[in-house]
């Protein structure tokens, strides 16, 4: 069945409101987009932000009447909104084809699990995308990735802290670390990184999942890597640091260029840093602990 689908673009503190507009309206489904290109950081749990300026994308079916929608917009001062007829298709395919595998550094790559590995010989991690909890698409997140390509992680005990969707500790088990640790302060992103690793054959005696209490005050590793955001890193750097073992590897991420100087001053007084890496103006920091 053939859609109409309306988007309106409206400052965030309105974007509420004329959702519920639009699905009084007869829209049967409403969803929010970025207007200027503005990221938002992961959220906390229960957080919803939103960006500065919002696309609010309404969905009507095939034979709603668009004038009629369109003048009982403007008659609740609503702002112009773009009308685009969409074909009938497979949704479900069409979604699908907007992913392929990913490839970082030498050997490894995220691939869908639809899909069949480039590389059958390489470091392959089953991941689907989703909403949440990252799947590589991130700069930051393919930042670490990268690093981890770099390491020799063979028989190294590795801390994921801010696991996410465990995207990090299932590579770095994959690429031959004994042990990972998935801290998360979300439940669901722990579940995830079970249902995650346990695609990827991974035992859950190798990939230990809990919330920050769980972890053991006295367990040390020889890598600790946490893509979560400048604040937290921050207010983190005295936790973090006693879980690193002298002589181990630091990797953080989840933090602007602009921001990295300002982690690094948390970290300085234990840590010697290598040069920030950057990508499209989000920075990783790496170190090892003196």
């Amino acid at each position: 069945m053939p859609w109409h689908q309306i988007t309106l673009t409206t400052p965030s503190n309105q974007a509420d409101a004329l959702e519920d507009t639009l699905l009084e309206l007869g829209a049967v489904s409403v969803t929010m987009q970025d207007a200027a290109d503005v990221p938002v950081l992961e959220p906390l749990p229960g957080e919803t932000p939103l960006w500065p300026e919002v696309n609010v994308v309404g969905l009507f079916e095939h034979d709603a009447d668009t004038d009629m929608i369109d003048v009982q917009l403007a008659a609740q001062d609503c702002a112009p909104g773009a009308w685009t007829y969409i074909e009938d298709q497979d949704w479900e395919r069409a979604w699908m084809d907007q992913f392929h595998p990913l490839q970082f550094g030498a050997r490894l790559w995220i691939v869908p699990s639809w899909l069949n590995a480039p590389d059958p010989q390489a470091v392959n991690i089953l991941l689907d995308p989703g909403m949440a909890f990252g799947t590589g698409t991130h700069p930051t997140t393919a930042l670490c990735m990268e690093w981890l390509d770099d390491a020799e992680m063979l028989d190294q005990r590795v801390l994921d802290y801010g696991c996410g969707s465990g995207i990090l500790a299932i590579a770095a088990l994959k690429l031959g670390a004994s042990m990972a640790w998935g801290i998360d302060i979300d439940p669901q992103a722990l579940t995830a990184t079970r249902d995650n690793a346990a695609r990827n054959d991974i035992a859950s005696a190798q990939l230990p999942t809990g919330l920050p209490a769980a972890l053991p005050a006295d367990e040390i590793f020889d890598v600790l890597l946490a893509n979560i955001l400048m604040g937290p890193l921050i207010e983190l750097a005295p936790t973090l640091t006693q879980h690193v073992k002298s002589g181990g590897r630091l990797v953080l991420s989840g933090l602007l260029a602009e921001q990295a100087a300002g982690v690094m001053a948390a970290y300085a007084g234990n840590f010697t840093f290598d040069p920030p890496a950057l990508k499209d103006g989000w920075a990783r920091l790496s170190a090892i602990k003196r």
